[in-house]
Parts: C-alpha cells; structure tokens; sequence
C-alpha cells in the first residue's frame, strides 16, 4: 500500500483495542465499523484549552468546535506518532504530548455517517502561535473551563459528538492541573 493510500484507511479494533483489520475511512464511518482514533487537548499557561473549528469542507462535522486536533493512526503507525503527525499537519506545532486515557463511543452523525471509535486522549502545553492548515481549520481560539462549560450549556450544537462526549473526562483532569 502506498503511504499516500494508507491516509484513507482507519485500523479496525475490538472492543480491547486489538487490531482486527483496516477498511477505508469512508466505508468505516458509513458502516459505524469501531476503529482507532485520538484526540489531542492543548492547555496554555493561564489553563485556557485551545479548540478549533472544522473547515467547511470535511466530510463530517463541518463547522464545528472541537478539541485542538483529532484524527485516526493510519495501517503500522503508533498511535503516539499518529498524534505528532496530525498536530503538526493541522496547527503548524510540535507540542509535546502525554496520553491520558481512551474511551469508547459511538454518535450518529450527518449523512448517515456514524463514529464508533476508541479514543485515545492526549494532553499537551502550548504558548505560542498556531498555524492553522486551511483545509483542516477555519477558526482557533483559547477558552477557560467556565466559558467552555457555558457555551456547552447552551449552544452545545456547535460542538463535535467526541467533544460533547469525553468533555467531563477531560474537564475533571483539566481542573486538577491547574494551579490553586
């Protein structure tokens, strides 16, 4: 397979997170198939997270808010290598990255689309600029957890499925890093 086609495929996992085979991306997000996955969560110095929003041409979840970066490893990648890969792709940066935990989930999507993944999460610190690659990213921004949790409350349609989902997770190890 060639490495550009190997971008279109997503590794298909059981419910331990053992490699059970790939499928195209498409195909797996048409049949709701569980495949692998992460989601990086960036924090600056004053403990506000950067979210970003999808460009408008992604296939799914267009125009939403989301975590700063979020993709899937591709066939004989580390999930960890995946993640570097990506949040440079998408943001222009090469922050460092601790995984913290994963989580399984399945949303209903647009366009008869579904996300069944297991989630792997990482967090990581970053001060500087972003680079937003257009085609990945409309919009950045930085929130604080009480902004975050109030446009939650009440917009919460402007949110990605994942975000919604794994945000409590998330906002409880989020608050116990920040200082006192």
């Amino acid at each position: 397979m060639k490495n550009a086609d190997k971008h279109q495929f997503v590794i298909l996992v059981n419910d331990k997170d053992e490699e059970v085979g790939t499928m195209e991306k498409l195909k797996a997000h048409r049949q709701g198939k569980l495949h692998r996955a992460f989601s990086i969560f960036l924090f600056d110095s004053e403990g506000r997270m950067l979210l970003q929003q999808r460009a408008t041409d992604k296939y799914h979840s267009p125009r939403l808010w989301t975590n700063a970066c979020c993709s899937h490893p591709v066939p004989g990648e580390a999930i960890s290598d995946a993640a570097k890969r990506r949040v440079m792709q998408e943001l222009g940066i090469s922050p460092e990255l601790d995984p913290q935990f994963k989580f399984t989930y399945r949303a209903e999507l647009e366009n008869d689309l579904v996300e069944h993944e297991i989630d792997h999460v990482f967090f990581g610190k970053w001060d500087g600029k972003v680079h937003p690659n257009p085609r990945e990213v409309m919009d950045t921004r930085w929130l604080s957890i009480a902004e975050l949790d109030a446009e939650i409350a009440t917009a919460s349609e402007k949110f990605t499925a994942w975000l919604l989902i794994c945000w409590p997770q998330v906002r409880k190890r989020w608050a116990g890093t920040l200082p006192v």
